[in-house]
């Protein structure tokens, strides 16, 4: 019995509020289960100077947790001075998943910086973050369409994320913290709406896990993600 009491191939419950953010050009507050991450999209009218004169755009990211989102207080890492490790790897990670689904020559020489604010965090915020973002995006290209600063959407594809691991030696979909903190291996899969494979991120936290139960995770983050892109559609009226 997982401790949600949730069936094996059971997403966490996942909403999308799109235009929560009143000033930003595109965003969404996504839930998956408690973990609740706020996702703008902001439009600058300049790509960073490695891109500069070639006649394409940009899609960066950041990601930060804000203190209270976990039971304990952290501090802030503008306080530090630093970013986490972690918090680089994820911001990279968000960025490379929606480059993968955006032709930038369609963009023009423009940046669409996404930020990811973890409210409330109880495991999967990357996956949450990706999943939200997309949305996000997708609104800040509709944006800029209906004020004829471009005249098609960029996006190729949707793009997704979701956990997946082996708990107590079965395999289940969307961890939250007490599987997470836990389970005997888990995996983050970030996948597109037409079936491609942008990221797998999987670690053993004791013995190895096999070929078989590599594929089974692979097949439940499958199903869990085209629930998700379901969701992400309605979310922006497609």
């Amino acid at each position: 019995m997982r401790p949600s009491g949730r069936d094996p191939s059971a997403l966490r419950t996942v909403s999308f509020e799109p235009g929560f953010a009143r000033h930003a050009e595109g965003s969404c507050l996504i839930r998956m289960g408690v973990t609740e991450v706020l996702c703008t999209a902001s439009v600058e009218g300049k790509v960073p100077p490695f891109l500069r004169g070639q006649g394409q755009g940009w899609v960066t990211a950041e990601y930060g947790m804000l203190p209270r989102a976990t039971h304990t207080r952290g501090d802030r890492e503008a306080a530090r001075g630093k970013q986490s490790g972690r918090t680089q790897e994820i911001q990279r990670l968000i960025g490379r998943s929606l480059r993968a689904v955006t032709d930038m020559k369609a963009m023009g020489e423009m940046t669409i910086a996404i930020d990811c604010d973890v409210l409330t965090a109880d495991g999967g915020t990357r996956c949450a973050s990706i999943t939200g973002a997309w949305v996000a995006l997708h609104l800040a290209f509709e944006h800029c369409r209906r004020m004829n600063i471009m005249t098609k959407n960029p996006l190729k594809d949707q793009v997704a994320a979701v956990s997946c691991g082996v708990w107590q030696g079965t395999p289940v979909l969307d961890l939250d913290y007490a599987e997470d903190s836990k389970a005997d291996a888990d995996a983050n899969f970030v996948l597109t709406g037409t079936g491609g494979i942008v990221e797998v991120q999987g670690t053993a936290e004791g013995a190895p896990f096999s070929d078989a139960e590599l594929m089974a995770l692979l097949g439940l983050a499958r199903s869990g993600t085209a629930e998700l892109f379901a969701k992400q559609r309605e979310a922006v009226g497609l």
